[in-house]
């Protein structure tokens, strides 16, 4: 367990952590599967969590360099364009409450772009004061440029970061930033929890 009364500002991943975008993700990604002859299902148990870039290398490795540019752009606008049962995730608003009335400093860090990120985080309700995209850093998570830039943007040493992350590619990029990990469902992290309710609580009890 990792003392959460140390914590001076949290790092917040956007699909699947703050907002259950897992629909929208998966029918745009296999429209794009079906569109070049990949197989639906590998593409979209792949897809959570990584770049869109990353995602047309691995399973089209024969394209160029421009082609991938091109068809990652084309992708996220297509993604932007589709909020459809875009929700936030259970706990994400009493969260969002909470960091405001403790005056803890937390921003979005996600692999979305910056329209994508705010067409979603828009049909979910939440408007944060401060958003870190992947446009923003040369290479996306699990790189660990975006996790740092975030920390950067709030005013907070990495090392006194908590980030929020539900993905293998998320996790990895925060724990090479430095930053502490809550892991949302899974294992990897420095505590891992089922709910962001669940890291409300613990965050209430350790603080005061």
């Amino acid at each position: 367990m990792i003392d959460l009364a140390t914590v001076e500002g949290l790092l917040i991943d956007m699909d699947g952590t703050l907002v259950d975008s897992d629909a929208a993700v998966e029918r745009t990604w296999r429209d794009w599967a079906v569109r070049h002859s990949v197989d639906p299902d590998a593409v979209v148990a792949a897809c959570h969590g990584a770049t869109a870039e990353g995602t047309i290398r691995r399973f089209r490795p024969d394209l160029d360099e421009a082609t991938v540019d091109a068809q990652a752009v084309a992708h996220m606008r297509r993604e932007t364009q589709d909020t459809d049962g875009v929700v936030p995730t259970p706990g994400a608003h009493d969260l969002i409450a909470y960091l405001v009335a403790a005056g803890l400093p937390w921003a979005v860090v996600t692999n979305a772009d910056l329209g994508l990120a705010r067409a979603r985080l828009g049909a979910g309700g939440i408007v944060p004061r401060l958003l870190t995209t992947v446009d923003e850093v040369p290479v996306g998570k699990p790189h660990p440029a975006i996790y740092r830039l975030g920390a950067s943007r709030i005013g907070v040493p990495i090392e006194r970061c908590l980030a929020v992350e539900d993905s293998a590619a998320g996790v990895g990029s925060a724990r090479a930033a430095g930053a502490l990990v809550a892991a949302l469902r899974r294992d990897g992290g420095d505590l891992r929890i089922a709910d962001l309710g669940e890291l409300t609580a613990a965050l209430r009890a350790a603080r005061g």
